[in-house]
């Protein structure tokens, strides 16, 4: 595990997304509340922030961090078609809550296949990704944000 216990303790904030690609039916059947297991979308909600607190025991080598907030949103979206889920994770740490917020994102869309499944195995999980973080030594990253260019540094030296 890395060390962090020299690290400054700031704000930080992870925003990550992903999507539960599904047929039009399935998505029909889920907007009118017609599926046998319930409510998906706020079964999916409940164990989203739920696996975000637990990261650190599903992913090896995460530090246990107290989170502070995670906001997580499940919705359907007809233009996919299926459903969206989006997490925005903060705590005031020594390091960063990406993976707090990727792993909400994951549980949920799993959780919501688990409801769905009965309607349609062939549905899929798609475009996991992070957004944008804030916080920390490297301050903010995103699709939006001036990237820094580190890949100088951070390459290997050429071989001889």
């Amino acid at each position: 595990m890395v060390d962090v216990g020299d690290k400054e303790v700031t704000s930080r904030t992870a925003v990550a997304e992903g999507c539960l690609v599904m047929a039009p039916a399935t998505l029909d059947a889920l907007r009118a509340g017609s599926t046998a297991k319930g409510d998906p979308l706020v079964v999916a909600q409940i164990a989203g922030i739920q696996a975000a607190k637990r990261t650190a025991e599903l992913i090896p080598l995460c530090h246990t961090i107290p989170l502070s907030s995670v906001d997580l949103t499940v919705e359907p979206d007809g233009s996919i078609p299926g459903v969206r889920a989006t997490a925005r994770v903060r705590a005031t740490a020594t390091t960063g809550v990406e993976m707090e917020a990727l792993t909400a994102v994951s549980a949920a869309l799993l959780t919501a296949y688990d409801m769905l499944k009965a309607l349609d195995r062939g549905m899929r999980i798609e475009g996991i990704q992070l957004l944008s973080k804030e916080g920390g030594r490297s301050g903010r990253w995103g699709a939006d944000v001036p990237q820094r260019d580190d890949a100088a540094t951070l390459a290997p030296e050429p071989s001889t």
